[in-house]
């Protein structure tokens, strides 16, 4: 392959790459209302010639390139969150800017640069005749993901039948090969008490003070260590060996984590006792976790089982519309996911960015010097859709994208050229390497 007809195509492509990602920025887009950026996408991808381009009947933008036996995609999420409070923004969110560095506005490194670079990536494997007959692309640009990470691949696959033999995930990368992420779930705990008038409290029963109790052992399950005398062992516990079988991809990953996300009270008036008491909790698994365990151990906390029958512990279900008014319900559990580094999808990526690039991160002026004290090979922080491409089905997942993990949600957002060149060349020679004999 002609590394060097790659790496001098994605830069003839750097204006029009910033060109769709400028529009895309300028199109609302969150969570059920992706719409307008979805038909942005698909008409750069029919002028740009791909094969098959549709939209399928959740809202999901495929694009596919080549007619191949493999089918490799490659996915994006089209949607962003909001601005927050705008006065911490120094520029228009949505008009966005340009230097000769950067591009600014909401959602340009989470994560629509990864979907612009794919899209080109997979412009750079035509116009170079890299398409063979080993080999289809699929390139997506998906909803929904913000507000519920992995269920618009949840439909690809069960619905629209289509499974990838892998994924790359285009989420930002800072320059890096990122191989898994942790888990996620949101939990939900319910108190029941009994009310009665705030003069005598003690006739009734203190949903709020029940809660209390169990939030304490919510907060040690989080801080505490795991050593034999500690009655609630923290989650730190999934590091060592003695605990988790899986022990070494949990430090590759991390620890995992809970706090308190969200309280409701139910109470006749401001002068009774509290008769209910929820909490939302977030749950950020590591390896060796599962749905069932983090629910169990919510349920065995000293406090949750004092109050016994009068605690219920369960996990939310997101059911909300999508654009298309598709309604696709899923429990609200993200699961853990991570590719071995010896694993063939992970040694194409290694090798492809290695081929065009070298064995360090490559950045801007401004992000080359932190980005190069970073192993190549590393992890998200966040969640992506790899926790049901992956986590849930089961196929192969690879993550490599223009743009930073630490401009996500942020003010200020802004993502580089640089990264958007280095990602559509990566793209466009992985599907080669790894089909190759």
């Amino acid at each position: 392959m002609d590394f060097e007809a790659v790496k001098a195509r994605a830069e003839f492509y750097k204006a029009d790459m910033t060109k769709l990602l400028r529009d895309l920025v300028k199109i609302p887009g969150e969570s059920c209302f992706e719409e307008g950026k979805v038909k942005r996408a698909a008409d750069e991808m029919k002028k740009l010639g791909f094969d098959k381009v549709e939209i399928d009947g959740m809202g999901n933008l495929l694009g596919f390139m080549g007619s191949g036996k493999t089918l490799i995609a490659f996915d994006g999420h089209i949607d962003n969150v909001g601005v927050g409070n705008a006065d911490n923004w120094t520029f228009d969110p949505f008009e966005g800017y340009e230097n000769d560095e950067e591009i600014g506005g909401r959602g340009v490194s989470d994560q629509q640069g990864g979907i612009v670079s794919a899209i080109y990536g997979a412009k750079i494997m035509k116009d170079l005749n890299l398409l063979t007959d080993k080999y289809t692309v699929l390139v997506t640009a998906t909803v929904q993901e913000e507000d519920c990470d992995g269920l618009c691949w949840q439909y690809i696959i069960k619905e629209g039948g289509i499974k990838p033999e892998f994924v790359v995930i285009n989420e930002p990368t800072d320059g890096g090969i990122y191989r898994g992420q942790r888990g996620r779930m949101e939990i939900r705990v319910d108190v029941k008490g009994v009310s009665c008038h705030g003069s005598a409290p003690e006739r009734g029963d203190n949903a709020i003070y029940k809660m209390a109790d169990i939030l304490q052992n919510v907060r040690s399950l989080n801080e505490n260590d795991a050593e034999d005398q500690t009655e609630i062992k923290g989650l730190v516990k999934m590091l060592s060996e003695k605990y988790n079988p899986d022990w070494k991809e949990a430090n590759f990953l991390g620890r995992g984590t809970i706090t308190v996300s969200e309280i409701f009270f139910t109470s006749p008036s401001r002068c009774a006792v509290a008769d209910s008491c929820s909490v939302s909790l977030d749950r950020r698994m590591t390896a060796g976790e599962t749905w069932e365990s983090c629910l169990e151990e919510i349920r065995n906390l000293p406090a949750a089982k004092k109050y016994g029958s009068d605690v219920t512990v369960s996990m939310y279900e997101y059911d909300k519309a999508s654009y298309k008014n598709c309604v696709y319900p899923i429990e609200c559990y993200f699961p853990t996911w991570v590719i071995p580094e010896e694993h063939p999808v992970t040694q194409a990526m290694i090798e492809s960015y290695k081929s065009l690039y070298g064995d360090k991160r490559i950045g801007s002026q401004a992000t080359i010097e932190t980005r190069q004290k970073r192993p190549l090979v590393d992890k998200w922080t966040f969640s992506t859709n790899g926790v049901t491409i992956m986590g849930r089905n089961g196929i192969p997942c690879i993550g490599f994208g223009p743009g930073a993990e630490a401009q996500a949600h942020a003010p200020n957002e802004i993502t580089w050229k640089r990264d958007l060149v280095t990602a559509a060349a990566v793209f466009a020679v992985l599907p080669s390497n790894y089909t190759k004999e």
